[in-house]
């Protein structure tokens, strides 16, 4: 089995950016270069990475890139793991490829991260809401939206933020 030091030595010898910290492996590297990083990691003698995992996303406003999408990718072949992470920067819509036709269980993935993160997957068979009803404004992932919750309607009736109701 290949140890989490041995994994990053080899993802070095094809990516610039690769850490190897707390037994874990990330692979960081900018949206146009991440179909191509994909792919090689799925194929690559050794590695075959071939399962998504996970897909998620962070948001660090003032830093550039602001957005992180992270994926875990694991092969069962070999019983190693990879986080690959895709710096957005501050744009509206943050944007990057989508990735569902390599792995088709990013497609919900790519959809809740468009929901709660506004994170436009390029070429996603059917980016929509998957959590939040159609009419909803903004994304609630975001650390611009409010702390303290969001004006929820419900019947037409309508109860604001918990810091904006009187007591």
């Amino acid at each position: 089995m290949t140890t989490p030091d041995e994994l990053a030595g080899r993802l070095r010898t094809r990516f610039a950016d690769v850490v190897a910290a707390r037994g874990e492996v990330t692979v960081s590297l900018g949206p146009a270069d991440l179909r191509e990083a994909l792919d090689w990691l799925r194929h690559e003698p050794g590695l075959t990475f071939a399962a998504l995992s996970d897909l998620t996303c962070t948001d660090w406003p003032g830093r550039t890139p602001r957005y992180w999408v992270v994926l875990h990718l694991r092969s069962a072949e070999h019983g190693h793991r990879v986080r690959v992470k895709v710096g957005l920067p501050d744009a509206e819509p943050p944007r990057m490829p989508s990735v569902t036709d390599l792995f088709p269980t990013a497609d919900w993935y790519e959809r809740e991260v468009f929901d709660f993160f506004g994170v436009v997957f390029e070429g996603h068979p059917d980016l929509r809401r998957i959590e939040l009803p159609d009419e909803w404004v903004g994304h609630p992932m975001r650390k611009s939206e409010p702390l303290a919750g969001v004006p929820t309607q419900y019947h037409g009736a309508s109860v604001p933020p918990p810091d904006q109701r009187g007591l």
